[in-house]
């Protein structure tokens, strides 16, 4: 399963797990009231407190262990990204150095006199002006006029991949915790048994 499916899927368990909580300590907080206000309260709702208190130690016990998978996703997810862009970074720092080599190689042969294709011009114009200037300047007064063919010939216009969509569908480091739903985690807990005081034979 690729990154951001397991996203998806988790994110989702997350947020239900997340809302039967806050639904559970409600409840807590309504049956305390209860037991508070309910004359030997303790005994009298005792086994729905201890049932209480199970499904909720269930329901928080999922959700960690969904909440650490998660976690472990995300610390993954940003690494791949990283790593694309610091390979990206990397590529384009060595573009930069290629073609200010080229500029350069452009201003020189202005200088000596050459003739370069305009779109080379172009870009040493764009680089610099005064650059330009200077190199026209002192071609103009040189006798030999060879002639250039673009340094950017075969130049393509690199298309980077997002780092995001990469790092998105990069396979799971593995496959999460078992799927389950809330209502299932909630139902696996069995209620409290309720203890029936020994009737004695008189």
């Amino acid at each position: 399963m690729i990154i951001k499916e397991a996203r998806i899927q988790y994110s989702q368990q997350i947020k239900a797990y997340h809302e039967q909580q806050s639904i559970l300590q409600k409840q807590k907080q309504e049956l305390e009231h209860k037991i508070n206000t309910t004359p030997d309260g303790k005994n009298v709702y005792a086994n729905e407190a201890a049932t209480l208190e199970l499904t909720i130690e269930a329901v928080n016990e999922k959700k960690d262990e969904y909440q650490e998978y998660m976690d472990k996703l995300l610390e993954q997810w940003s690494a791949a990204a990283n790593m694309v862009s610091a390979e990206q970074q990397g590529d384009a720092m060595k573009e930069y150095a290629e073609d200010m080599g080229k500029i350069l190689e452009v201003a020189r042969r202005i200088m000596k006199g050459g003739i370069v294709p305009a779109s080379d011009e172009k870009k040493l114009m764009e680089f610099s002006m005064e650059m330009y200037q200077a190199a026209k300047n002192i071609g103009a007064m040189a006798k030999k006029k060879e002639e250039y063919e673009t340094l950017w010939e075969d130049e393509e216009k690199k298309e980077y991949e997002d780092p995001m969509e990469v790092a998105d569908h990069t396979e799971a480091f593995a496959d999460g915790p078992e799927i389950v739903s809330v209502e299932d985690t909630m139902a696996s807990v069995a209620p409290a048994e309720t203890t029936v005081p020994e009737r004695r034979i008189l």
